[in-house]
């Protein structure tokens, strides 16, 4: 992550595909920060279009998460029934049972 202060954005990349099951798989690698976190509420915003059953984030390449993507994936957890962290490295997996969330935002090994 850059110095506080940086001006850069921080990188993170998004994409979505359907897993084996026809459901939308979000894969998020890279670090999600307040400065990029608007890629993630467009990919998101794009996989619920349709109100699918379940959405599956793949966080295995996530390094780094801060409070405003914690709200993408609590905001995506409120809109569809079954939400589920695949794979959330470390950090990721860290954030999330410091928060509490665990319930709200499972997490698969």
């Amino acid at each position: 992550m850059d110095e506080l202060g940086s001006d850069r954005a921080a990188e993170v990349a998004v994409s979505t595909q359907s897993g084996a099951d026809g459901l939308p798989v979000v894969t998020v690698s890279g670090e999600l920060d307040v400065s990029n976190v608007e890629i993630l509420k467009a990919s998101v915003a794009a996989a619920t279009a349709s109100r699918p059953e379940r959405l599956v984030f793949d966080l295995r390449d996530l390094r780094y998460i801060d409070s405003a993507g914690i709200a993408v994936l609590l905001g995506a957890a409120a809109d569809v029934s079954d939400v589920r962290l695949r794979e959330p490295s470390r950090a990721v997996r860290r954030v999330v049972e410091l928060t509490g969330l665990t319930d709200v935002l499972p997490m698969d090994s």
